[in-house]
């Protein structure tokens, strides 16, 4: 589910209120989505190692312990801004100097800054770790990671695509139409995991039919910081929802729909 933050930040009338900064802020949020589209389809191209200039397994030979440093490095620093951007408290703090309005775009696009970096400076670790020789296996493989990314994209329609990724805010902010407050809902595939957009990256990164260990340490990192990732958000959904939350997470298992409360 996204981040929500139900406080309200004032940009002030003569800003917020003008036509001008209207159009600019919607252009803004159209540009910041645009970003993060090329980048969450280069993203998909980079793990997955088809169709674009530099993938996970390819790159600049670098010894080994300064690409494992560099890799973490970028990892991290991704990690950081992805979660304390989207934390309650910066919020409050963000919003004194981001007009509320194009907060969550700011947000994306930064967030889609930091992957373009990660892709540009990743530093392959080929050495294999497993190779899947049996060409029907292989190709299930493939299939499983690229239904993960469907997973993905599909979880985030479930809830609201376009608000997730700052569009909705920057289109109400052009036609004067307030926000909606954040209202608790679990649509389809929310009923059986409470994370489905966490699970489909997670079968994205790890269904691989060659696996080395560039990005063996690019799935296991990735996957410990969706569980911090998880915790987190989870802490901000209870301190929204409360009891109603609460009972969801008693009611629906975190990713794995057969068994309760994992």
């Amino acid at each position: 589910m996204t981040q929500l933050d139900h406080q309200i930040h004032s940009t002030g009338p003569e800003v917020a209120g003008s036509r001008i900064f209207k159009l600019v802020a919607f252009l803004y949020g159209i540009t910041a989505y645009l970003v993060f589209f090329v980048t969450i389809l280069y993203a998909i191209g980079f793990v997955m190692g088809v169709m674009v200039p530099k993938t996970i397994d390819t790159g600049t030979d670098t010894p080994t312990v300064e690409a494992i440093i560099v890799n973490l490095l970028l990892m991290t620093l991704f990690a950081v801004q992805h979660s304390v951007m989207a934390r309650k408290r910066f919020k409050a703090w963000w919003t004194q100097f981001v007009p509320k309005p194009v907060e969550r775009s700011t947000y994306v696009l930064l967030a889609s800054l930091s992957l373009l970096l990660l892709f540009w400076q990743w530093r392959p670790l080929p050495a294999v770790i497993w190779n899947v020789e049996n060409p029907d296996l292989a190709v299930t493989l493939v299939t499983l990671s690229f239904a993960g990314w469907v997973l993905v994209f599909a979880s985030t329609y479930m809830i609201n695509h376009f608000e997730l990724f700052g569009l909705h805010q920057v289109t109400n902010h052009l036609v004067g139409k307030e926000m909606t407050p954040p209202r608790f809902k679990t649509p389809l595939l929310y009923n059986f995991v409470r994370h489905p957009i966490y699970l489909g990256f997670i079968v994205a990164f790890w269904a691989a039919p060659t696996m080395t260990a560039g990005h063996l340490l690019f799935a296991v990192v990735t996957t410990l910081y969706i569980f911090v990732g998880i915790a987190l958000e989870e802490h901000d959904l209870v301190a929204l929802f409360g009891d109603e939350y609460r009972q969801y997470k008693q009611r629906v298992s975190m990713l794995i729909p057969w068994r309760r409360s994992l």
